[in-house]
């Protein structure tokens, strides 16, 4: 079980990781996306809301408070999802499918973090291969 849900973590991680990376690495390009999106202080919440990806995801992968790693993670995809993937507003048939797929995705992403976020909190220190236990006891 152990080997399981590392091997689950490294996967689950390294999405995270590299989208992450992006915020900070190509900040000028996706800040301009993100405004052209009518996200506010875009130029603030994309370097910021890459350190968030990566704290979470690094928190996920080294077992380091990994219930509180799942909800930054969290906390980064459902405003996101709102956001960036609106696909309500989209006219065009392809775009709107497009838009829809990334916007169910976050969803879906944020659901499976909140099942892990309650699997660590309640499993506990019985977990093994984590550098800490969890955060909150549920």
């Amino acid at each position: 079980m152990d080997v399981l849900v590392l091997i689950g973590r490294i996967l689950f991680a390294l999405l995270f990781l590299g989208s992450g990376f992006g915020h900070l690495a190509q900040r000028k390009p996706m800040a301009e996306y993100a405004k052209f999106k009518g996200v506010p202080l875009a130029d603030v919440a994309v370097p910021a809301s890459g350190v968030l990806l990566l704290a979470g995801a690094l928190s996920v992968l080294l077992g380091v408070w990994a219930d509180l790693g799942m909800l930054l993670l969290i906390v980064f995809l459902v405003p996101t999802a709102f956001l960036m993937h609106p696909f309500w507003k989209e006219t065009d048939p392809q775009a709107k499918q497009g838009e829809m797929a990334h916007f169910n995705k976050d969803i879906g992403l944020a659901g499976a973090a909140l099942m892990l976020f309650a699997f660590f909190a309640y499993v506990g220190t019985d977990l093994g291969l984590t550098l800490t236990g969890p955060l909150f006891s549920l």
